[in-house]
């Protein structure tokens, strides 16, 4: 678009020090960028190719979600959803429905089940889902993508019985002396590789699915984690075909996808800062759901579990090293205490070596023991947090863990105190792709239903500052792209939406009803609300 005026906003953006500027008016040139913010009283240029009356409505940064599975949220779009069932019988009747509507369809893929919320008290089995379909494979992820439910025809395509190897790093839980049905982090890849494989056309049709609904909630960038090969190739066609309209951050699925995306390092910001591979994921444990989050002791409620380490200590240091030899930036998904601690020490060793601005970033840092808390503010370590982790998992980490080891878990403010970097996102599909219900989150440690009152732990809450630099300036941080993202300062990207709210001073109810008008990337509208 040519140069431009978005004119009459209650505007507000943070700049390079961390100060909330405010603006009614906003300049942006033919190549996408910011080259101006007015207040009410400065004068506006006469000629311009094109200007937008505003009508007072508020303009902010677009969010930059730091932690997200596109891919995963577009196929979730086009498989069995089972996020919205609240008991095993209602997760069965989806299920059967869904097998009666697509009875062509080899394989029932889905996601989203959670015992938890179900109420059931133990894991789903094989029987369970055998009573709803039995003559077809059934594999359905966990909400939280780290535990597999497989009916016997799944089972039995992958050729598992009692005397299948567990890998490492995987648990198949166990039932009369056969495995049950539920397969715990890399057991998990025992039955996947079974799974039928998208078709480039059909990756295609769940990435459009991903970005539209990201766009419609106000994501203007994502950091996507555990990019493979074919995913990649994805967002290349989209951008080749002048259909991407988000920025994404790409952190490859492990080692052997990073070298096959990049090569020898990471590549340049592609299609006008749309696209970049900037470094690995890495998986250290489960999550607290499964009990796979690895603890430094036992859990509360399964005293002869204490989680699934997926590295051992030398295999994390030399995977962090290969990539940080190369330039590439290393996230490494920790949740329970034992993880973090293990990735707080390969961090404070590889510092010592790889010197330089390296970001070292931890995906998830939901239970730290609380010694160890103050060295996340040490070697510019980035602690990438999900704040509706916290208010949906809250009672559940507190039966996992008990109200003594609590001192530590999500502790926000804390790591702030300590010297510590933010980037908040969702963990989208986990959780919805909804930055407003993290924002509310974020500043008061309640939940949708304003419950617990006062907050969980509310001395770890953040202020409305903290969690708008957490979801634009830092997550851009966090991945190397804050000259060009996360701001609306001269010289950043026109990345903005027009909301019905001004979320820096509405209530945290008022904030989760936050209506979305439109979503603005590089300086055109890629969205608009119908009803608007």
């Amino acid at each position: 678009m040519a140069d431009g005026l978005y004119d009459n906003v209650n505007g507000f953006t943070l700049d390079d020090d961390g100060q909330l500027i405010r603006f009614t008016g906003i300049l942006i040139d033919r190549d996408g960028k910011v080259t101006k913010l007015l207040d009410r009283k400065d004068k506006r240029p006469r000629e311009l190719d094109w200007r937008k009356d505003g009508d007072g409505r508020t303009l902010m940064p677009g969010f930059i979600d730091a932690h997200g599975h596109i891919m995963e949220l577009g196929f979730k779009q086009l498989t069995l959803d089972l996020s919205q069932t609240n008991s095993l019988a209602e997760a069965q009747a989806a299920i059967a429905a869904y097998a009666r509507e697509y009875p062509e369809r080899r394989w029932i893929i889905g996601t989203g089940w959670n015992q938890e919320k179900w109420g059931l008290g133990r894991f789903p089995t094989a029987a369970d889902l055998d009573v709803v379909v039995s003559d077809r494979p059934v594999w359905l992820s966990r909400v939280d993508g780290h535990a597999g439910w497989a009916n016997s025809a799944a089972i039995e395509a992958a050729g598992i019985t009692a005397k299948t190897e567990v890998p490492s790093g995987g648990r198949i839980e166990m039932a009369n002396g056969k495995p049950s049905g539920v397969f715990v982090d890399k057991a998990g890849d025992l039955i996947q590789k079974f799974v039928p494989v998208p078709r480039p056309a059909e990756r295609d049709l769940a990435f459009s699915k991903a970005q539209d609904l990201l766009l419609s909630h106000g994501v203007t960038g994502a950091a996507d984690m555990g990019t493979t090969i074919e995913d990649w190739q994805t967002y290349r066609r989209a951008g080749d075909a002048g259909w991407l309209n988000m920025h994404i951050a790409a952190y490859a699925a492990g080692i052997d996808q990073m070298i096959a995306i990049a090569g020898p390092r990471p590549t340049p910001w592609l299609y006008d800062d749309k696209l970049k591979l900037v470094g690995v994921k890495l998986y250290l444990d489960g999550a607290l759901g499964s009990r796979g989050a690895w603890l430094k002791q036992p859990y509360a409620d399964a005293p002869d579990q204490s989680g699934l380490p997926m590295l051992g200590s030398a295999e994390l240091r030399n995977l962090m090293s290969r990539a940080s030899m190369d330039g590439f930036q290393t996230a490494a998904h920790a949740i329970g205490d034992a993880a973090n601690a293990e990735v707080l020490g390969a961090i404070d060793e590889l510092a010592e070596t790889y010197d330089g601005d390296r970001r070292w970033r931890i995906e998830h840092v939901q239970i730290v023991d609380p010694v160890d808390l103050p060295r996340l503010g040490r070697n510019g370590i980035i602690s990438s947090m999900q704040p509706t982790h916290q208010t949906s998992d809250r009672q559940m980490a507190e039966a996992r863990l008990g109200p003594g080891r609590l001192e530590g878990a999500y502790a926000w403010r804390t790591i702030l105190s300590d010297g510590g970097k933010l980037a908040f996102g969702s963990d989208f599909p986990v959780e919805a792709p909804d930055p407003f219900a993290g924002f509310a989150a974020a500043i008061s440690r309640t939940g949708p239903d304003g419950q617990p009152f006062g907050g969980w732990r509310p001395q770890d809450a953040v202020s409305r500052i903290q969690a708008l630099a957490a979801y634009t300036t830092g997550a851009a941080f966090a991945e190397f792209a804050e000259k060009n993202l996360g701001s609306l300062t001269p010289g950043h990207r026109a990345d903005f939406i027009l909301v019905d709210r001004d979320i820096m001073l509405a209530s945290p109810s008022d904030i989760r009803a936050t209506k979305l008008l439109e979503t603005w990337v590089n300086g055109r509208p890629v969205y608009q609300a119908k009803d608007k």
